[in-house]
């Protein structure tokens, strides 16, 4: 596996400019370090979760083994660019209105609110941290690079954001084939981006030329950034993946000598799609083995049809999108083999993710800083594996809004053990502020505190744990409602979901419920808002919610 070139190396190297000196606290070597690993797109398929049974993550488990696992983790908003916004900054989506509408132009530092609050990385900085970064942190590279390049000299970015590899017909503007059709393996309904196409890399594509339509032919894997081919003859002999050199990155940091205190922070692509990963990761899920997870017919004629329908200007009614993907594989196979294969596809992914996350925690145990260094694991949202009829995200349901959440502690108190009660990546912030002995300035002018609060008393005791926050953790996902660019969106105009320790309570924009029972329906089959048994269970829950986000009911 090739590591990072003799130029990032080098940069690794550079020494704090003049004056950073003065940000280094005196017990600086006593302060703890922080690793921060971040993937996209998974969901509970992770050991120990009672996500998809046959998940393979061995390096995760032995982490949970040495860490607290809190099973209630939910993201804010359940979509790239809007949860990732709340989390580096710490604030909700009804306090910024950044919910992610037009979410790849509609940037989080031209948000009114947001451009005045300082993301956890620069607020690290600020507090004579140096701090490391590589992979998708904020969403499309959001202004990412300057965050870390600071001119004081206290920051290095490695690899940036690259969903790749794709298959690439050779002549359309967003680098990404249009022609994917051709490829043997996505089907033909996914043939619109190559964000939809699912292959071992082994299965090397192949375009075949269509001077009707002006497509170039070509065969090979190519990625998005600078249109790179990246090269494959075998799984030995090939370029490194982008998640590879990600954690590549952040090994080379951890063999480093530090004078400071230290944050890494690492964003591993895998399982967002294309969900392209080795064939040695596909062959751990054989295809005549895998399990559909837990599917009810008609399971959405109970739910608010807001939530899965979408009115187009002209009248017209539409599926959302993570329905498009559901019937697409069912049209394009016979019986549930689409399904099926696509599954595989996703656990080869994340079992590849966590391959990369178990390189970087052998690194930093067999480094000099295994005993002053906090680890952080995590992903943006969850994703639905066709529950719901969905094969997507951005849902309030519970498969796109819990996440894996596990924290090690340097002195491994606790380790092992988990927490049920309901929090939110909204409170990481504020928990690695509490932890790290930060300033709790973390806005200038036209800013706002942080929304969240410290993890630190479960930290302390994971099952009894008292803390300042609300007894639900609060969910965001914006309804379609158009906003002008950089203009926050109203709370009213959005949905939102309140999950408790054993409930889930939803709201939508125009006042439709649903409430869950996750005691008896871990499976949100089940809709009770309209049961006159549960009526003070839905008023008790309706009322957190309105009251959290002062939204009208």
């Amino acid at each position: 596996m090739k590591i990072l070139t003799t130029t990032i190396t080098a940069i690794l190297l550079i020494q704090s400019a003049a004056g950073a000196q003065e940000l280094r606290r005196e017990n600086s070597p006593a302060r703890p370090n922080v690793l921060f690993i971040i993937c996209d797109d998974l969901n509970d398929s992770v050991e120990g979760m009672g996500g998809h049974p046959q998940a393979k993550t061995p390096n995760l488990s032995r982490l949970a083994g040495e860490a607290i696992r809190f099973t209630n983790a939910h993201s804010a908003a359940p979509i790239c660019g809007p949860s990732r916004a709340s989390l580096w900054t710490g604030i909700y989506p009804h306090n910024s209105g950044f919910y992610g509408h037009n979410q790849n132009s509609n940037r989080w530092h031209n948000n009114p609110t947001l451009k005045h609050t300082k993301p956890f990385f620069e607020h690290f900085a600020d507090n004579g941290y140096r701090i490391y970064g590589a992979g998708k942190i904020f969403h499309d590279n959001h202004n990412t690079e300057p965050l870390f390049n600071r001119s004081d000299g206290l920051g290095v970015f490695g690899n940036g954001q690259e969903y790749g590899p794709f298959a690439y017909s050779g002549n359309d503007s967003m680098g990404i084939s249009k022609a994917l059709r051709a490829h043997p393996v996505i089907p033909k309904q996914f043939g619109i981006t190559g964000f939809n196409s699912f292959a071992s890399i082994e299965n090397v594509p192949e375009v075949m030329p269509d001077e009707e339509n002006g497509i170039d032919g070509y065969k090979g894997w190519i990625l998005i950034k600078g249109r790179k081919p990246l090269r494959y003859n075998t799984e030995q002999d090939r370029d490194p993946l982008p998640d590879e050199l990600t954690a590549d990155f952040g090994i080379n940091v951890l063999q480093q000598d530090h004078d400071e205190p230290f944050l890494i922070t690492l964003g591993i692509i895998r399982p967002h799609a294309p969900w392209h990963a080795p064939q040695s990761y596909f062959d751990l899920f054989p295809l005549d083995e895998i399990k559909k997870p837990p599917y009810l017919e008609n399971d959405l004629d109970d739910c608010a049809e807001e939530l899965w329908k979408f009115e187009l200007d002209d009248g017209k009614v539409v599926r959302n999108y993570g329905m498009f993907r559901f019937q697409a594989l069912q049209d394009s196979y016979e019986g549930d083999e689409g399904w099926r294969r696509w599954m595989q596809a996703y656990l080869a992914c994340v079992a590849f993710a966590d391959a990369q996350v178990g390189r970087v925690l052998e690194a930093l145990d067999q480094s000099q800083y295994a005993d002053n260094t906090i680890v952080v694991v995590t992903s943006d949202h969850g994703f639905h594996m066709g529950e719901k009829d969905q094969i997507f995200k951005r849902t309030v349901w519970e498969e796109s809004t819990r996440v894996p959440l596990i924290i090690r502690m340097p002195d491994g108190r606790n380790k092992g053990k988990q927490c049920s009660h309901p929090v939110g990546l909204i409170d990481l912030y504020p928990t690695l502020v509490d932890l790290c002995g930060l300033t709790e300035q973390t806005y200038r002018d036209g800013g706002q505190k942080l929304d969240g609060h410290s993890l630190r008393p479960f930290l302390k005791d994971p099952e009894n744990g008292s803390w300042n926050g609300a007894d639900v953790a609060l969910i965001a996902i914006e309804a379609g409602i158009s906003v002008e660019q950089n203009v926050p969106a109203k709370v009213d105009d959005q949905h939102f979901s309140v999950r408790s320790k054993d409930w889930r309570y939803t709201l939508t924009r125009k006042g439709d419920e649903e409430l869950y029972d996750h005691r008896t329906d871990p499976n949100e089959w089940h809709n009770l808002a309209d049961d006159p048994a549960f009526s003070e269970m839905k008023a008790t829950l309706n009322e957190s919610l309105l009251s959290l986000t002062g939204r009208a009911n």
